[in-house]
């Protein structure tokens, strides 16, 4: 019901769908798996690159020659734009916040050899940012550019509404009737998207958000802000797309991007059980809820359950820079 609207393929075929067995045997769960967005093979791979599809898709049919993106120096979606931008042969202004830090790690580093342009903003909030970002693309389009400002979280959503009938197509060839999908809950376009997905394709299933950033109130206006704008982008209503939310408040922690004991134990559960990486900000809080859901019998232990990773691991290298705590306590030189 989507092929209507302009996309780009950027993911050269599904993600993997993953049953994660050693964490079954230690949880005591039946059926556990991954969705694997993280290990998409353009820019290190993430969530944004489904919701870049549909970007794209919009500065291709504007006739766009440079993208601009604005976020912190760690943003996931500014990486994921360079690799874009760098893969279509575009230009790619990146706008940061705060100043330029003493040592480029991560995201930062990545985006340099992208080839992307970087400008500070100095200490401006969100807000700030994102009104400097559109006057950049307003003086590039003044000196003849046709700049596309990346970030309309409704053309965005459509990723993973297009995601949701990619994962149950992958859960019924596995033989698996999935019942929980448990994801980050943070700015809204992915959850939105997703629930948007599965309300088109009336899924029996919960989606549990663990909040990362957000009060629950906060976050749940946020989704059904960018769903409405979806319907309407779409032309399809999405109908009772409400029951199947949950949202989770018991991992935020101290806040945004600040690691609690349960995210820091949930990367080296999943580094020591499966093989795969976790980062401090999203997925790790995220796992954690899966864990503590298991636990408390939110999940039950024989309905088949995934986590969805959105990704971000490049970020973990900046983090434990700046916290070598978050890997091992030993590392921590003393007082």
């Amino acid at each position: 019901m989507l092929e209507h609207l302009a996309r780009v393929d950027l993911l050269d075929g599904p993600t993997p769908f993953q049953r994660l067995k050693r964490l079954e045997a230690v949880t005591g769960h039946r059926s556990l798996w991954a969705k694997r967005d993280d290990v998409a093979a353009l820019g290190l791979g993430g969530n944004k690159l489904r919701s870049l599809e549909y970007w794209i898709g919009e500065a291709g049919r504007r006739g766009a020659d440079i993208l601009v993106v604005a976020g912190a120096p760690e943003s996931n979606q500014c990486r994921l734009t360079a690799a874009t931008a760098a893969k279509l042969g575009l230009d790619c202004l990146i706008l940061h916040g705060g100043d330029p830090p003493a040592g480029e790690v991560g995201n930062l580093m990545l985006n340099r050899l992208l080839g992307a342009g970087i400008r500070f903003l100095g200490p401006v909030d969100e807000a700030t940012r994102g009104r400097m970002a559109r006057e950049a693309a307003e003086e590039l389009a003044a000196a003849g550019r046709r700049p596309y400002l990346i970030g309309d979280p409704a053309v965005g959503a459509l990723g993973y509404a297009r995601a949701a009938e990619e994962l149950v197509r992958q859960a019924r060839s596995a033989g698996v009737d999935l019942r929980h999908v448990v994801l980050p809950g943070s700015m809204g376009p992915t959850e939105a998207g997703f629930l948007y997905g599965c309300a088109l394709l009336d899924l029996d299933l919960t989606v549990h958000l663990v909040s990362v950033e957000y009060g629950a109130d906060e976050l749940a206006t946020r989704i059904a802000v960018i769903v409405g704008a979806v319907e309407t982008l779409a032309g399809v209503p999405a109908g009772d797309w409400r029951r199947r939310m949950r949202i989770h408040m018991d991992q935020l922690g101290p806040g945004y991007g600040r690691p609690t004991p349960e995210s820091v134990a949930a990367v080296r559960t999943c580094a020591g059980l499966e093989g795969f990486f976790l980062e401090h900000t999203y997925t790790a809080k995220t796992f954690a809820g899966l864990l503590r859901m298991r636990g408390d019998g939110t999940i039950p232990a024989d309905q088949p359950a995934c986590f969805l990773h959105t990704g971000g691991v490049p970020a973990l290298f900046g983090q434990v820079a700046a916290d070598p705590s978050l890997v091992d306590p030993s590392l921590v030189a003393p007082p």
